[in-house]
């Protein structure tokens, strides 16, 4: 049932007070359908929230909020060792990629614990450890602005580096519904990325082995929101020509630094920032993570204008020390107070 004027600060995990003016959380295509017809008639604008995990909310959202809450995953096996995983988009994430790897499944245990709804991980392109979504997606099942069911294969999905055609083209105009994801039972460990090959002992490591590795190290590293406001990675690691790349070693020789198939070097966001002496930050409700200088933390008490205004000052301390130039990672929704 929709609702009208809803509190949206626990649905994400920054913690940002935030209130929707129109609110329909629902497994039900009918009830989703009813809801996108009357945003149209009453011309609201569409927002669609998953785990709220890569956002930073502004005060108010003003339409409708469409949380979709599908849940079920069914497999399908389709020959040769692959299998075909059909999920539903409010599926949590990280206990998908458990089960999955419960059953023996590879692909997508080097995305453990990244926190989030599964419909959500089309819009970001979600990665970690070397792996894409993009590697091992199918297809994405959504609903368009006027109800009609649509399915999108992965190349026409527009996939880059944490992008894809949901944050350009379609962007607040579909309501992504289920995700089918391409797995398979042969062993395929991608164990190249950073000291991943280390914390997995066995030399030939089930698939739940990598998720229990992945997500040591990612506790280790990065705050769980539901004790300190956060939505992981701010900043994505930025990528610079090889010629930037090398004046910059020349400079700062241990300076972390990946070569791209493609062409150009990635650089490690947090490494920048941590060399600007932001590590451990505070300023007034907000902060720079003491572990981990990619992520800021909301201490509570905060706004989404405190939080961008921290943004602006790493971003600008990276610049000014690196010329370099950070761009924001979680995707900024809503409006402030008037």
């Amino acid at each position: 049932m929709m609702r009208r004027d809803v509190d949206l600060q626990r649905a994400n995990t920054l913690g940002l007070p935030c209130r929707a003016e129109h609110f329909l959380a629902s497994d039900d295509l009918a009830e989703i359908r009813a809801a996108l017809r009357q945003a149209k008639d009453h011309d609201w604008s569409l927002t669609v929230l998953g785990g709220g995990s890569n956002l930073v909310l502004y005060p108010q959202l003003p339409g409708l909020v469409l949380q979709p809450t599908f849940s079920d995953f069914r497999l399908e096996e389709v020959g040769g060792g692959e299998v075909l995983a059909h999920v539903g988009a409010g599926r949590d994430w990280p206990s998908l990629v458990v089960a999955l790897a419960e059953c023996g499944l590879w692909g997508t245990e080097n995305l453990a614990l990244i926190p989030g709804h599964a419909g959500a991980a089309p819009i970001q392109n979600i990665g970690a450890y070397g792996v894409e979504l993009a590697d091992v997606l199918e297809e994405v099942h959504l609903l368009d602005r006027e109800g009609q069911e649509r399915q999108l294969h992965r190349d026409e999905c527009a996939f880059g580096y944490r992008d894809s055609i949901f944050k350009h083209e379609l962007k607040n105009r579909v309501v992504i519904t289920r995700l089918v994801l391409r797995l398979s039972r042969h062993a395929t460990p991608r164990l190249d990325y950073g000291d991943l090959a280390s914390r997995v002992a066995s030399v030939s490591p089930r698939a739940l082995d990598v998720v229990d590795a992945v997500s040591a190290i990612r506790r280790e590293k990065l705050p769980d929101p539901r004790h300190v406001g956060n939505a992981g990675s701010f900043f994505k690691n930025p990528v610079v020509a090889a010629d930037k790349a090398q004046q910059l070693l020349e400079r700062y020789p241990q300076m972390p630094h990946f070569p791209l198939a493609e062409g150009g070097v990635k650089l490690a966001a947090g490494w920048l920032i941590d060399q600007c002496g932001l590590k451990g930050v505070r300023d007034g409700h907000v902060g720079v993570h003491d572990r981990q200088a990619l992520v800021l933390v909301h201490h509570g008490g905060g706004s989404a204008e405190e939080l961008l205004a921290l943004a602006a000052h790493v971003s600008a301390s990276v610049q000014e020390r690196f010329g370099v130039a950070l761009d924001r990672e979680p995707r900024l929704m809503g409006k402030p107070e008037t």
